[in-house]
């Protein structure tokens, strides 16, 4: 049976002229790393970076009474969103399963732009199709747009030198990219995947080129998909795919979670109905709950999979992520959905059939 080639996005030849490591990364052809991942995850804390995240998509939902509708849908409270913010949500189905996660940004009263993840455009299309009503339109305009990063301490800096001062905008905000000397048009918003400040800037693709090209002669740092993962993983941001899943495209049921499970400090309101709410109040005390590890000794380090115990040798959880963390010297963290712990309690990792490592349990950020 012949398969579909990887997707090659605008920035495919720049990536090349770097000599970035290519992979086939959901259907893509993206970068895992340029230099390292350890030496592109430091640039990033340490300075600034650019990331090549043109394989999300691009959702734009309108009509009168787009916010209250998308709120029917959403874990978070859209209505209390003003226009030119932009915040996180999860979508769950009837059953209170997280199909995907996703930031939008309420540009007007009528007009929402939503960022999907990479695998899950066209499963979200289905499920935004299959609820719109009378008035409300969605539009993927994911072919269309490419998605640069830039992330980390000077990336202010860097987005000024390139694009202007007037192009600047602050942590969670929207607004449309003002004129500037390379002609650059789109949006911009502070938002990322790195827990540092910054900006996503979305553009067409013809014009992806240009603006990546000029953010490296500027001085930020190529960064590929290796680093994005140990960055966001110090901060404790979930991975759609891997630390939850919707039961319809993914068998495993321990990934199968509800928002309360996932422990995230944001992006759930209860103070509306949404589909998927009946599950999420549904939960004791005593239910597993999404946390982080961090190893308090040396040995194989932390990956997904892996099972956690209670010091009395008691099964209560599962890893979903894990890596040795570059901004703690290479430590293992880890996180996962443990039954019965809270911040402060020690746990076994079964890092090996015959080595567990004893690990602290915490809350996110590790850094």
């Amino acid at each position: 049976m012949e398969t579909s080639k990887p997707v090659r996005t605008a920035l495919y030849g720049e990536h090349l002229k770097l000599s970035g490591n290519i992979v086939d990364f959901h259907g893509f052809e993206l970068p895992i790393w340029y230099t390292s991942i350890t030496q592109e995850h430091l640039a990033c804390r340490r300075e600034s970076g650019i990331f090549d995240v043109s394989h999300m998509g691009v959702f734009r939902f309108s009509g009168h009474g787009v916010k209250q509708w998308l709120q029917g849908l959403a874990s978070q409270q859209v209505t209390a969103i003003e226009s030119g913010r932009c915040a996180y949500t999860h979508f769950m189905d009837e059953s209170g399963c997280i199909i995907d996660d996703m930031i939008f940004a309420v540009t007007s009263d009528d007009e929402i732009l939503g960022v999907p993840n990479a695998s899950m455009i066209d499963v979200m299309k289905d499920w935004f199709d299959a609820h719109l009503t009378e008035g409300i339109t969605l539009e993927n305009l994911s072919s269309e747009y490419s998605i640069i990063a830039l992330q980390g301490p000077t990336s202010k800096d860097v987005c000024e030198k390139v694009l202007g001062k007037e192009n600047h905008i602050g942590r969670f905000r929207w607004k449309p990219l003002s004129t500037n000397e390379l002609s650059i048009d789109g949006w911009i918003q502070g938002t990322g995947y790195t827990g540092e400040n910054g900006y996503e800037i979305f553009i067409p693709n013809q014009q992806a080129p240009l603006l990546w090209s000029s953010l490296v002669a500027a001085g930020s740092t190529p960064i590929g998909l290796g680093a994005r993962d140990t960055l966001r993983l110090e901060k404790g941001y979930l991975l759609s795919g891997q630390d939850f899943a919707w039961s319809k495209l993914n068998g495993d049921s321990f990934l199968h979670r509800d928002s309360w499970e996932t422990n995230v400090p944001f992006g759930l309101h209860l103070e509306h109905e949404f589909v998927g709410k009946e599950k999420v109040v549904s939960h004791g005390t005593d239910d597993a709950r999404w946390w982080g590890l961090v190893q308090l000794e040396k040995g194989p380090m932390p990956r997904p999979g892996k099972e956690i115990l209670s010091l009395d040798g008691e099964v209560c959880g599962r890893l979903t992520s894990g890596a040795p963390s570059p901004s703690l010297d290479r430590t293992g963290i880890g996180m996962g959905y443990i039954k019965g712990v809270s911040a402060g309690d020690e746990v076994l990792i079964q890092s090996s059939p015959k080595k567990r490592i004893r690990a602290k349990v915490v809350r996110p950020p590790f850094v």
